[in-house]
């Protein structure tokens, strides 16, 4: 009978909830209780699997400071991405079934969650501000909580001010316990985004007192001790790491707060070196750290680095690269590396290496990993335009040699690497080295000049670590295929070959050291021509590095050693200007009298240069600006006149613009000009300024275009009768010194050289300019301009026929020297007939000599 009231009693009572309303008593029990136990438990439950699999997909680098944490991956989102959507799906089941419930707000919050984890932010900062609102709950713990969240949304979107914002007002909130934690260790978090590091400890210290086991004290209190670590308190980090031990941390954490502890603990306190060595090495033997070595060489050599035995620290860096597989290890001891052979030994080959393997081992996210990517793309130009040097240097050097004598430095190089290498040696090295052809030139080079490559303790350290990081590429700038052969004996054991295979009879040294020294010879510079380019290169790199110095590295005093070396080797560089005013910057700082002294060279050797009219006018620039302004307004017209045919108008305004200063927009106004000289018709003009044009002129642009002009001009003339030329005596007419001759003597380079050194040294005031041009293919035309008359000129050729006799370079040559005045240079220019002129210029110019 009892059995059966009570049966009745709960039909009813079951019968009344599911009657029920929310805002009954019975309606609230019910839908607090489905909605608790169905939606909101089953969300609670996906989203704690999602943040289980953050963690787990979080990989822990323990040279850096830990995250407090995981940092979010959208790559690595889409594997729980099906779980989001189930979140989403249950704890809205909460909400849409259960509207009245008290777990709406939770049931929020976890949607606000699986948005954020999901990297939908927008929705996820809006749902964690629904949260926060008294219509929605009345509950200001749950507030408080979205909040927190929202903080959290903030810092990992990088909405840095609504993030300062949110910890702002929650600072001036009471908050309980959990959510007092929940806030500080989000701060600290925020904190260590915006690497402030003080703020981070401030805040971690904060909440200390409030974690539990749940939040894996361990790990917290080893990021404390990294971070009092990285501030420079070792005794403070000391205790933080043994607090770390104490609480029986998972092994990884254990481990790496013991190697830290041997860092900071013996050498904060009595500075016995000896003791902290014998702890990492206490740590090395013990069998539980196997899968660790790789971390304790490291950090072996980070202390060793800090005590300054900078040999033992490259030898434990090795040793980590060697024997370990976890990249993030690799990465750092990479970066070390690099870092000890650029700050330390100026080894920039090395460093650039080193640096290189770091970047292509180190993930991205790593902190810092920009600046050191960025050093690795400096370090690569660097080295380029080093070994160009370097290079082209050794082959000016061996350029100077007999063939005997390189050949003996061929045979003797080849035979020196073929030396049979000691056990302790191959143990070193603990790789195979393969050696080029190539390498072997560039050894005996350095051999010969006494350039780095002749250190073959330092080349042979070079070689291995480059086939090691690297495989064995061979060198391939501007090496001939057809010379290049394989000069180590030693070879990798997966390509051994069986032992019923037949092994390839392996060429001689005698063999070896005809190939490379045939491809050497390839090489080498030896017509005045080749010398020409292979200084210009050096000029050219020399020029780079004194800017990589100075924009780059922020290295001045290198700079300026850089610079003064290109003025001394190339009195005549074209970077002069610019280097001049780039030496007057540096300078003007820290030695004044010597940057004046870099201005007044600027001034009296390129006083029309943009460099020395900045120096004299700081606003030049802005002044050209409005200069250049004016010129195209007045360019405009001048071209609608021009299109108008009206030429004499379209003249005078182009006039008006071109007595204005020059500007970058100068050379545009001469190509107008020289286009209404071709519409008037004088076709000798016409030529000519092209040809002044091209010669003077480096806007590349209108250079191609005063080129295709020209091309036109000579087209149309070809199947013309040309007129016989009509030279006349022009006394005060501007000059022109020329020396001709057949493209097949290669004289450019040196005969440039020539006239540039004369110049300098006898007519330096005049500022004469040497340039070239052509006559119809077969004659190279070097021209010296402007020599003011025809006096000038006379003296200027008397003085050069003598120097030009003793020249080495042109005995045998076939050339000839003659003065011309710029009119006559243009009838000379239009028929291409030089024989016509060297009979004028014989008959007038010979005869007014004394």
């Amino acid at each position: 009978m009892l059995r059966l009231v009570l049966f009745a009693g709960l039909l009813l009572f079951t019968a009344g909830f599911l009657s029920c309303t929310p805002e009954t008593w019975t309606g609230r029990v019910f839908h607090n209780t489905t909605a608790h136990y169905n939606g909101y438990f089953y969300a609670r439950e996906e989203i704690n699997r999602i943040e289980k699999i953050i963690r787990l997909n979080h990989q822990d680098d323990y040279n850096q400071i830990l995250w407090l944490f995981p940092r979010l991956d959208s790559l690595k989102a889409k594997a729980y991405d099906k779980d989001i959507q189930e979140a989403i799906k249950m704890a809205s089941i909460s909400i849409q079934r259960h509207p009245g419930s008290k777990w709406l707000d939770d049931a929020y919050l976890l949607v606000g969650k699986a948005r954020l984890y999901s990297f939908d932010w927008g929705n996820a900062i809006q749902t964690f501000k629904y949260v926060n609102n008294d219509k929605v709950t009345k509950d200001v713990n749950m507030r408080h909580a979205a909040l927190i969240w929202l903080l959290r949304t903030y810092t990992e979107h990088k909405e840095y001010n609504n993030a300062e914002a949110v910890i702002a007002y929650l600072l001036k909130e009471r908050l309980n316990r959990s959510n007092r934690k929940s806030f500080l260790l989000n701060k600290a978090y925020y904190y260590q985004v915006r690497n402030n590091y003080d703020g981070m400890i401030r805040a971690l210290t904060e909440a200390e007192s409030l974690l539990t086991r749940k939040d894996r004290p361990g790990r917290i209190y080893f990021i404390m001790g990294q971070v009092y670590q990285h501030l420079g308190f070792e005794s403070e980090a000391y205790n933080f790491y043994r607090e770390a031990i104490s609480t029986h941390p998972e092994y990884e954490v254990d481990f790496y707060a013991r190697l830290y502890m041997a860092q900071v603990a013996e050498i904060s306190r009595s500075r016995d070196v000896a003791h902290a060595r014998k702890s990492f090495k206490k740590l090395l033997t013990d069998s539980k750290n196997r899968d660790f070595k790789d971390k304790i060489y490291y950090e072996m050599g980070v202390f060793e680095e800090k005590q300054g035995n900078l040999t033992e620290a490259i030898g434990y860096y090795n040793k980590a690269l060697r024997i370990g597989n976890n990249n993030l290890v690799k990465g750092d001891a990479y970066f070390r590396l690099g870092h000890v052979y650029y700050d330390s030994l100026r080894n920039f080959e090395m460093a650039q290496a080193y640096y290189d393997s770091a970047v292509r081992t180190m993930p991205p996210s790593r902190p810092g990993y920009a600046g050191i990517k960025q050093r690795q793309e400096v370090l690569n130009e660097f080295v380029k335009h080093y070994k160009n040097i370097k290079w082209n240097d050794s082959l000016l050097t061996l350029s100077k040699m007999d063939t005997a004598t390189i050949r003996k430095l061929v045979v003797d190089k080849i035979s020196s690497s073929e030396k049979p290498v000691s056990v302790k040696r191959k143990r070193e090295q603990r790789v195979n080295t393969n050696t080029s052809d190539a390498v072997v030139q560039q050894e005996v080079s350095a051999t010969a000049s006494g350039w780095y490559f002749s250190n073959q303790s330092t080349l042979a350290t070079g070689r291995v670590e480059f086939v090691r990081v690297w495989g064995k590429f061979p060198l391939e700038d501007n090496w001939r295929r057809s010379a290049r052969t394989v000069i180590s004996t030693d070879q990798s054991v997966a390509s051994a070959p069986s032992d019923t295979e037949s092994k390839p009879e392996a060429p001689s040294t005698t063999d070896k050291a005809t190939e490379a020294f045939k491809g050497l010879l390839g090489q080498i510079p030896y017509s005045p021509q080749q010398k020409a380019e292979a200084l210009k290169k050096i000029e050219t790199s020399l020029f780079a590095l004194g800017d990589i110095y100075y924009f780059k590295l922020g290295e001045t005093k290198n700079a300026v050693l850089t610079y003064q070396t290109l003025l001394k080797r190339f009195p005549d560089s074209e970077y002069e200007p610019e280097v001049l005013y780039k030496l007057f910057l540096i300078l003007k700082q820290t030695d004044e009298v010597t940057a004046q002294n870099y201005a007044l060279q600027l001034n009296q050797k390129h006083p029309e240069s943009t460099f020395n009219k900045l120096i004299q006018n700081p606003n030049y620039l802005a002044e050209n600006e409005q200069t250049q302004n004016k010129q195209k307004l007045l360019y405009q017209q001048a071209y609608f006149h021009f299109q108008n045919n009206h030429l004499t108008e379209a003249r005078r305004v182009l006039e008006e613009a071109r007595g204005m200063e020059e500007t970058p927009f100068t050379p545009y106004l001469l190509m107008l000009d020289i286009l209404i000289t071709a519409k008037a018709g004088d076709k000798e003009t016409y030529a000519a300024k092209l040809d002044d044009f091209i010669r003077q002129n480096e806007n590349a642009e209108l250079v191609e275009l005063a080129k295709s002009l020209q091309e036109a001009l000579k087209a149309s003339n070809k199947n013309k009768e040309p007129d016989k030329p009509v030279y006349t005596r022009q006394i005060e007419e501007p000059h022109y010194f020329v020396f001709s001759f057949d493209p097949s003597e290669n004289l450019e380079s040196p005969v440039t050289a020539f006239l540039n050194d004369f110049n300098r040294t006898n007519f330096r005031d005049l500022q004469l300019k040497v340039s070239r041009t052509e006559l119809n293919g077969s004659q190279v035309l070097i021209l010296v301009s402007d020599l003011p008359r025809v006096s000038t000129a006379i003296e200027y050729y008397r003085l050069i026929a003598a120097k030009l006799a003793a020249l080495a370079d042109l005995k045998n040559r076939k050339f000839n020297t003659f003065v011309i005045s710029k009119g006559n240079f243009n009838t000379l220019y239009r028929t291409q007939k030089l024989h016509e002129y060297l009979e004028f210029f014989t008959k007038v110019y010979r005869t007014d000599s004394p």
